[in-house]
């Protein structure tokens, strides 16, 4: 049987390959229809596209809601249960076929089809992106053709016969199926069946969302759907701490509590949650709003505070034993430690006597990087346990405000997370995770050793953090405390102004710490200034003190030449002089005739002395008495900036 059938849908035709089954049922909204389905090219060689029989699973729609391949309706609903067709369309009901087949080869792969868009339409994304990802979904793309489509319907349900999801429901079905599910999650809950009901609980929730989408944010009836919503999400997040699915449960009442300030029961099932992931901080918070806002609770959140208090003992001695055993050398050395308290002081007096060991016995200590513990022998599964061992040690010993040791432990799980980075070669997601990790401890570790005051060691970080993260915003802001530490007063500036761009809520912050870099600047300016001045005093009196020594010498250096000099001839008869300290060099006024003889000599010139160089000389040394204090006078104005040269 291969006639050719004319649709009413313009552009269609229809051959039929193989009879179905009785009669055409009837396809109301909300049928559901499964079909195997195979996709040609319109060629002599009839190019397969696709073939849903290669997966193994039927294709199935529900009739009336708008599937993208709109043609699909028809075409189905022509057919008997059993039948297979071939249908040719043209192009003009085939354009968005590309879109539909990308999600199809997703889901026949076990990927989630939406997986990677971006929130916007299918040819939002496609555009976005410039490709469908498959060269001959881009070529169809590209150039609409007309296509062919052999389809055997397989299965036809009919809207009561099936459970629906909720998107195929109707308003008025959403809504009357809510209080159903409800009871049923109640019922499972005291059955203790937790997974079962917080299903109910996510798809009766799901469905008053659908509802609300389509009302106006603070409208009556928005309202009241919202107040439907939140006994379900709490009755949802107790099925998850009794599955221990914490941050699932930290996710949705961190929602519930961005919406409802006041909502006592959210803040308390928050802190069970942050309490049973260790973050102690968070959940003493949660907690004590809690009480706060509810004072009946008191004495359940002192109960609560009681057993976090003991778990995160508990579990820092625990991890303590375990991480040392870990990192026990191979001889089996063990510490004994005085208190549970001091064992991160004896650690690193351990650590330090083996490194003057070392050193003693002629071995060069490790650089600092790699001085918290070795690496070799350690795998990357082993670093990667090590790892919230350590940062959870330095966020205690953090909130201990023992900022040497927590650098350590930062320090070490920096090393090991570098060492995994650089061992093996990752892909994007492995890189990415592994970032995430390390960025936090990073930061960690500056704030350390900017209580450390070692503030070069946080510039070489955070700019090492800020080249491949632009937008950190702790890591500047860590940054230009540094720079301002060290009065790099226009690399702070500018950093804290970058702060203020990222994330304007640090505005008050950055003001106070300018502030302070202010007053701090101007502090070491004027100290700079005070110690100068004394400085300059203290070399001139030092100056003043030498020259009038060297003075006294030559005084004393010319009396003994005067007795000397008559005794002191060379062969022809000139007196050589003593007194002075090199050839051609003057002495004091008080040896002018001495001065006068050793200058003749210094040129070769033997005879008397006139007149002239008599005047000379005593001009000169008229002038040498003054030398200190002009000297003293030309220092001061230099310094004071004033141009002297012109004067002189």
């Amino acid at each position: 049987m291969e006639e050719i059938y004319l649709l009413k849908t313009e552009g269609v035709k229809k051959k039929i390959l193989h009879g179905g089954q009785g009669d055409i049922p009837k396809f109301p909204n909300g049928t559901r229809v499964k079909f195997h389905f195979q996709t040609l090219k319109c060629g002599v060689e009839r190019t397969v596209i696709d073939d849903s029989r290669k997966g193994g699973v039927p294709m199935e729609i529900i009739v009336g809601k708008m599937f993208k391949m709109e043609i699909w309706e028809p075409l189905l609903t022509s057919m008997r249960i059993g039948e297979v067709a071939e249908f040719w369309c043209d192009s003009v009901h085939t354009g968005l076929y590309p879109m539909v087949s990308k999600g199809i080869r997703k889901v026949a792969m076990g990927i989630d089809p939406l997986e990677g868009q971006k929130h916007m339409c299918g040819m939002g994304n496609m555009f976005d992106y410039h490709s469908m990802g498959y060269e001959d979904l881009d070529e169809l793309m590209k150039e609409p053709q007309a296509l062919i489509f052999i389809m055997e319907l397989v299965q036809v349900d009919d809207p009561f016969s099936y459970k629906r999801d909720s998107w195929a429901m109707s308003k008025d079905e959403k809504l009357k199926v809510v209080p159903i599910l409800h009871g049923e999650g109640n019922s499972l809950v005291k059955q203790g069946c937790y997974r079962a009901a917080s299903e109910r609980y996510q798809e009766a929730v799901i469905c008053l969302r659908n509802v609300q989408a389509k009302e106006n944010p603070g409208h009556e009836d928005w309202v009241k759907l919202e107040n439907l919503i939140t006994p379900l999400v709490l009755n949802y997040c107790q099925c998850m701490l009794e599955l221990e699915e914490y941050y699932e449960v930290l996710e949705h009442t961190n929602e519930l509590i961005s919406k409802h300030k006041d909502n006592v029961k959210a803040y308390y099932k928050r802190a069970k949650a942050h309490a049973a992931v260790w973050n102690e901080a968070e959940a003493r918070q949660d907690f004590l709003t809690a009480a706060n806002l509810d004072p009946s609770l008191a004495p359940a959140v002192r109960k609560e505070l009681r057993l976090l208090e003991e778990r995160m003992r508990t579990k820092y001695s625990e991890e303590k034993k375990t991480y040392w055993g870990i990192l026990e050398d191979k001889g089996g050395e063990t510490r004994e430690r005085e208190s549970q308290r001091n064992m991160e002081d004896s650690s690193a007096a351990d650590s330090k006597r083996d490194t003057n060991k070392k050193t003693e016995a002629g071995e060069e200590p490790a650089s600092r990087t790699n001085q918290t513990s070795s690496k070799e022998g350690k795998g990357k599964e082993q670093m990667l346990r090590l790892v919230p061992f350590l940062n959870n040690e330095g966020n205690y010993l953090l909130t201990e405000q023992r900022y040497r040791e927590a650098s350590e432990k930062y320090q070490e799980a920096i090393v090991y997370l570098k060492t995994i980075q650089a061992k093996e070669k990752h892909d994007e997601e492995d890189l990415a995770l592994l970032e995430n990790l390390l960025c936090p401890i990073v930061l960690n570790y500056c704030q350390c050793m900017l209580k450390l005051k070692e503030y070069n060691e946080v510039l070489e970080h955070t700019t090492e953090l800020i080249s491949k993260h632009k937008d950190n915003v702790k890591a500047y802001y860590k940054r230009g405390k540094a720079h301002a530490a060290l009065f790099n007063d226009k690399e702070a500036r500018k950093d804290f102004l970058t702060v203020c761009k990222l994330d304007p809520m640090f505005g008050p912050t950055v003001r106070k710490d300018l502030k302070i870099m202010g007053e701090a600047m101007r502090a070491k300016l004027s100290n700079q200034m005070k110690s100068y001045w004394g400085g300059i005093k203290e070399r001139h009196e030092q100056r003043g003190e030498t020259k009038g020594a060297e003075r006294q010498r030559d005084i004393e250096g010319a009396g003994g030449a005067k007795e000397k000099g008559t005794n002191m001839k060379d062969e022809n008869g000139v007196n050589r002089g003593i007194g002075t300290k090199k050839t051609g060099e003057s002495t004091s006024v008080e040896n002018n005739g001495n001065r006068a003889a050793e200058t003749v000599r210094s040129h070769d010139n033997t005879g008397a002395v006139t007149e002239e160089d008599n005047e000379t000389t005593t001009v000169t040394s008229g002038t040498a008495r003054y030398g200190f204090q002009l000297v003293t006078v030309i220092s001061i104005l230099l310094h004071c900036q004033t141009n002297i040269l012109s004067l002189v």
